[in-house]
């Protein structure tokens, strides 16, 4: 069946179950021929309560089929409050999960590791019962989010931590079976410290560490930024190389400029290619959301690699082209103002490239009605060297978030961009330099949208811009016994 949605801002194209909240993705792995991607879902409403594993798996990351409920609080359990998040490992028959545990009892910032397994492929997870490392290291203030991943004929683990003495930390444990787990310290530890030019910093603690090992030279620790009493923050990476157990890399940068993407979490895919999804949280009042019946998406899985130049690139996954449908707009020349140029429509879910070659300011504008108050703004600063991505006037709802967001975007060359808009959530990547900038909006218009370019008095932009309508994804039937809700009261 198709996922269209009758409610304007639930995206079409990106994973998420009908209704309900969702928020950091879990369980990505690639296991007998398919991609699995679980989440952390509250099948009961629209807050973030209630946590359980929602479960996906699909071929070709275009037709999914949902699974039955990967993992449920066990009522008496260690995770009796809620199955947090973590990971997925393919062993031969089985699927292994591995979670944070989190109970009631415990302090909020200190969740043991447990696990359970699947021997049918993902359709039944059975889990361990009690905790698969039941004591925290000393001195760790917060602890979190497994990440386990195969090492030779071993395998490794990072658990997200904040230290006593003022570091945010990954820490590392290896073992020989997966059931035998020896901590070894922090693979990586700081103190707070600026992430690029964002005006944040890395955080007091790590959520949901993420290690992209090098292939050839340089690798990445991913990590989601928490800090009290703000919480979580932004995605940010470390770019380096490993030494004897520890990571050694250089100051931190933004893994995605946007202001609505956390929870990061890779998949090694077949041809050892690495994919990386994120959680996109909602930037609008919650009672809108809850009333909506549904909260949080997944962003596009993305390619992701260190490149020889040591930052860290990232673009849609290939398999994404097709979801392409109509080619609606195509459109090349150049306008020096003062009068914005129409580009065309296009609907509220597709999928944009555009080459932009601007002497001054410079941007294209998406306008959401037709008397023009509502657009989201695409705008590059070529005396900062930024794009900016505005949307102080992206909703004529006062319940939706504004602000503006900046990505570097070299001004020596070409702009060449893709842009993924689907209903409420637009991912815009520099194709260049593979950077991402992830963020929510509410537009209140209806299709068909006008696209524009706009330049400052002065400026000469020259511009080949091309969009195509943006297909749902194919969203299977459940097949018997693959509810995805739980029973009737939590």
């Amino acid at each position: 069946m198709s996922t269209t949605p009758r409610d304007p801002h639930r995206p079409v194209a990106h994973l998420r179950p009908p209704h309900n909240w969702i928020n950091d993705p879990n369980g990505l792995v690639f296991h007998d021929g398919h991609y699995h991607v679980c989440y952390q879902y509250n099948p009961y409403g629209a807050t973030h309560a209630n946590l359980h594993w929602g479960h996906f798996r699909s071929p070709d990351l275009l037709t999914w089929e949902p699974l039955p409920i990967a993992l449920s609080p066990t009522p008496g359990g260690p995770d009796t409050d809620g199955c947090f998040s973590g990971n997925a490992v393919s062993d031969g028959e089985r699927l292994v999960a591995f979670y944070s545990a989190h109970r009631e009892d415990r302090s909020f910032q200190h969740q043991p590791v447990t696990a359970a397994v699947s021997h049918d492929g993902g359709r039944t997870f059975t889990p361990r019962g009690e905790l698969l490392i039941p004591e925290l290291p000393e001195g760790c203030t917060m602890y979190r989010d497994p990440y386990v991943w195969q090492d030779g004929d071993g395998w490794r683990m990072l658990v997200g931590a904040a230290l006593a003495d003022g570091r945010a930390a990954a820490l590392l444990y290896d073992s020989p079976d997966l059931e035998t787990w020896t901590c070894r310290g922090p693979f990586a530890a700081r103190r707070p410290e600026p992430v690029g030019d964002t005006g944040l910093h890395s955080g007091e603690g790590w959520e949901c560490p993420q290690y992209l090992p090098a292939a050839d030279g340089r690798g990445a620790l991913i990590f989601g930024t928490w800090t009290e009493p703000t919480g979580p923050l932004r995605v940010a990476a470390l770019i380096g190389e490993e030494h004897d157990g520890h990571f050694e890399a250089g100051p931190p940068v933004p893994a995605d400029h946007g202001p609505d993407c956390y929870a990061p979490a890779l998949l090694r895919a077949p041809g050892n290619r690495w994919l990386l999804w994120n959680w996109a949280w909602e930037a609008r009042d919650e009672a809108w959301a809850v009333g909506d019946g549904w909260a949080g998406v997944l962003t596009l899985p993305r390619e992701i690699h260190v490149h020889d130049d040591g930052t860290l690139r990232q673009r849609p996954a290939t398999e994404l082209l097709g979801l392409r449908g109509r080619h609606t707009l195509h459109s090349a020349g150049a306008t020096d103002g003062p009068q914005p140029v129409d580009l065309g429509t296009v609907g509220r879910a597709f999928d944009l490239t555009a080459r932009l070659e601007p002497t001054g300011n410079a941007a294209l504008r998406l306008l959401t009605t037709p008397d023009g108050a509502e657009y989201l703004d695409i705008r590059l600063d070529v005396a900062a060297g930024d794009l900016v991505v505005d949307r102080d006037h992206a909703s004529l709802d006062s319940r939706a978030r504004g602000g503006s967001h900046r990505m570097p975007c070299p001004a020596d060359r070409p702009v060449d961009l893709r842009v993924v808009v689907d209903h409420s959530i637009a991912e815009i990547f520099l194709t260049a330099t593979g950077q991402v900038l992830t963020l929510r909006f509410y537009p209140t218009g209806q299709s068909p949208w006008l696209l524009q370019a706009r330049t400052a008095p002065g400026t000469r932009l020259g511009f080949a811009v091309d969009a195509w309508e943006l297909h749902p994804l194919m969203i299977k039937e459940p097949s018997a016994g693959a509810a995805v809700s739980a029973p009737t009261s939590p």
